[in-house]
């Protein structure tokens, strides 16, 4: 085994730290090798007219194979800290039952080789992949998940705790629940409101029992769970619109927030679910509610809210003139202070990791072979702004992670969508940092007493 270096040597006391995030499934590949079971993710790829151009991330971005290489470029950009997420059917191909040490044996590598270049691993168990089998015998929606879930982190605490110091049980619930189980845009592709409730109420539920795991396994670890959050405002002066907003909040973010830190749904978004509201069982709220060390948030954009005129809920709206990305959010740095402020004065939590927070735009080459993206030197130059800013105020921010360090697979838009700082060629899988990347490394730099490091000076391209 390599060295155990422990990961609270790399932590910077008294100021943020700077990282980048990603997802097994978006940037692994390796889908079929050494042992690695099938998700609902390869299971919703192969469906026709699931992902756009029938794309897969059977290969992605190849990080399996080329981690040691990616790190290289990690520890030129100056990153602190790197977010990834463990591979739920690579550990337990089967969903429960037999560990396949071989992927354990990909992570503890990968750990070792963040501590071995002075960068904290962020471990986070749940990043959408289920195993296609739990999917098969009722997934999330089902109480059985919430069994498995805590075998995987089991599994997964025994092998990497000595040296992962923070980890993130569930990565986004309302994406899981609503675009998997209510919408049918992620996989497994579901379209059922009382599934999306249920399933809701089990990843929280999953979240809690995996929190006390890690508790156990691993004393000395800050333990969260990451929530996206949508800041909304009215779409005009009207009150009812204004009363959209509220109910708009209660169901998108409130719905994560009460349970896990006041330990009760909000009764106005439990009353509208009517029939559909999940069963709950004796303890479960106490459960969700055990006492975490940080929040994660991700924030992409502002959205809009009408009040349907029919019905009264909440209805995004789309306004003329706004600055947009790539994916068609709007660029609104304010709404990222505001949240932060907002939950750290109504929630209180320890800490806050900006889990996620980045841009996809139509990147592409120039005659040079370079990639210069100043939307997104600019979208980051404003978050992180605004981020400080509410540090300056108060808000305890421990930690901000760039979405995402590699162009890679973007779920249902496949490959058409780009968030990286690196460029990845997909013919080549060529890595060529942006303009973004020396944005952020210079960034990080001048935070760390202005020497930039290792990256100064070098030659940024990087073939397979």
């Amino acid at each position: 085994m390599a060295n155990r270096m422990s990961s609270t040597s790399v932590r910077r006391p008294s100021a943020p730290f700077w990282g980048a995030a990603a997802a097994a499934y978006q940037i692994e590949g390796a889908t079929g090798e050494d042992g690695r079971g099938e998700s609902i993710w390869d299971r919703f790829c192969s469906t026709p007219g699931k992902v756009l151009n029938g794309d897969d991330g059977d290969l992605a971005c190849d990080f399996y194979h080329r981690s040691a290489a990616d790190i290289v470029l990690m520890k030129e950009l100056g990153l602190e800290a790197f977010r990834f997420s463990i591979s739920w059917s690579r550990v337990l191909p089967q969903g429960t039952g037999q560990i396949n040490t071989r992927g354990l044996d990909f992570y503890d590598r990968l750990v070792d080789q963040l501590l071995e270049n002075g960068i904290r691993p962020f471990a986070t168990l749940y990043h959408w992949d289920l195993p296609q089998v739990l999917e098969d015998a009722g997934g999330w929606p089902v109480r059985d998940t919430v069994d498995a879930f805590v075998e995987l982190t089991t599994a997964v605490a025994e092998r990497l705790g000595d040296r992962v110091g923070h980890w993130v049980t569930v990565n986004e619930p309302w994406v899981v629940a609503w675009l998997g189980y209510g919408l049918g845009i992620h996989a497994p592709g579901r379209t059922s409101n009382k599934d999306a409730l249920a399933a809701a109420h089990n990843l929280l539920l999953a979240h809690g029992r995996a929190t006390a795991v890690l508790r156990e396994l691993v004393p000395d670890a800050e333990v969260g769970i990451t929530v996206d959050l949508e800041y909304a405002e009215p779409a005009s002066s009207a009150d009812a619109d204004a009363e959209a907003v509220v109910a708009f909040d209660g169901s998108r973010n409130r719905w994560f927030l009460e349970p896990v830190f006041h330990g009760a749904y909000p009764a106005e978004a439990f009353a509208r679910a009517g029939d559909d509201a999940p069963t709950i069982a004796d303890g479960d709220l106490e459960t969700i509610a055990v006492p975490i060390d940080f929040l994660g948030i991700n924030y992409y954009q502002r959205v809009l809210i009408a009040a349907d005129p029919a019905t009264g809920d909440p209805v995004a709206v789309r306004a003329p003139g706004l600055e947009r990305t790539g994916m068609g959010w709007e660029v609104y740095p304010g709404g990222l202070e505001h949240l932060l402020t907002r939950v750290a004065r109504e929630y209180g939590p320890k800490a806050i990791h900006i889990t996620e927070n980045g841009a996809a735009y139509d990147d592409a080459r120039g005659p040079d072979g370079g990639i210069d993206d100043p939307e997104r030197v600019s979208y980051l130059a404003r978050h992180v702004a605004a981020v400080e800013r509410a540090i300056a105020s108060g808000v305890p921010v421990e930690g901000y992670f760039v979405w995402t360090l590699l162009d890679n697979f973007e779920w249902a838009w496949g490959y058409s969508k780009r968030f990286g700082i690196v460029y990845v060629d997909f013919s080549t899988l060529e890595r060529v940092p942006k303009s973004s990347f020396r944005w952020y490394r210079d960034f990080i730099a001048s935070r760390n007493g202005g020497a930039v490091g290792a990256a100064s000076g070098t030659e940024y391209s990087r073939s397979p």
